[in-house]
């Protein structure tokens, strides 16, 4: 099987398998992950079978809807590649790229913590995605899914949590822009993922402050 058409059964399967998934982490958002991959990995000396599979399968089964699980989407991930007979090189470093993608997982302490320039290409597209207007969208969808209120003033943001006290917040959605959002530009690691992220971190500075008038009466 060539690599082309290892990537199209991939896409077939990650369709098929989020179909019905909450509107945030669903196939449209592996798709705008996928595609800023690419972008990205124009500039960059990756495996471009790598970055692409991680890109596909790094959301198969994102733990927050499976109880906090973190073993189950690479596990899957793992499963589904070994049926199409991929490299088992190229499989451990998909995996690895999955285990270690989310923003949670860069809140951990274990200073030990895999590396390698595709996460950094996989991880700057996923994140592009959770910032700007698409990021906005995607966080009022989650938090509406979640029943949290848009905002409320007598709840503050926390800053500095631990992966564990992240994992258990539920504050405000607009509290999860500087607990999270916000703080996504300075941690890109690639120059076209830096440059991405300028304009989009502007519009969600411009955007709290359109909020902050309206729900103040100022406008």
């Amino acid at each position: 099987m060539t690599d082309a058409e290892i990537v199209e059964q991939t896409i077939a399967f990650v369709k098929e398998t989020l179909r019905g998934a909450e509107g945030g982490h669903d196939w449209f958002h592996i798709r705008r992950v996928f595609n800023n991959t690419l972008l990205i990995a124009k500039d960059e000396k990756v495996d471009v079978l790598v970055v692409s599979l991680a890109a596909l399968l790094h959301d198969i089964a994102d733990a927050k809807f499976h109880d906090g699980d973190e073993k189950i989407g690479p596990k899957m991930a793992r499963e589904f590649l070994n049926s199409l007979e991929v490299p088992k090189k190229t499989i451990t470093h998909v995996v690895k790229i999955i285990k270690h993608i989310s923003f949670k997982n860069s809140l951990s302490r274990n200073k030990k913590q895999f590396k390698s320039r595709e996460l950094q290409v996989v991880q700057d597209a996923d994140r592009l995605d959770a910032i700007g207007a698409i990021g906005i969208a995607r966080a009022f969808n989650y938090g509406g899914f979640k029943n949290r209120s848009l905002y409320d003033p007598e709840i503050q943001p926390k800053l500095n949590m631990t992966k564990e006290e992240y994992k258990k917040s539920n504050g405000p959605t607009i509290n999860h822009f500087y607990e999270k959002l916000l703080l996504l530009k300075d941690g890109m690691k690639t120059d076209t993922g830096r440059k991405l992220a300028e304009g989009r971190h502007q519009f969600m500075l411009d955007y709290l402050q359109q909020f902050y008038d309206e729900w103040n009466g100022r406008l």
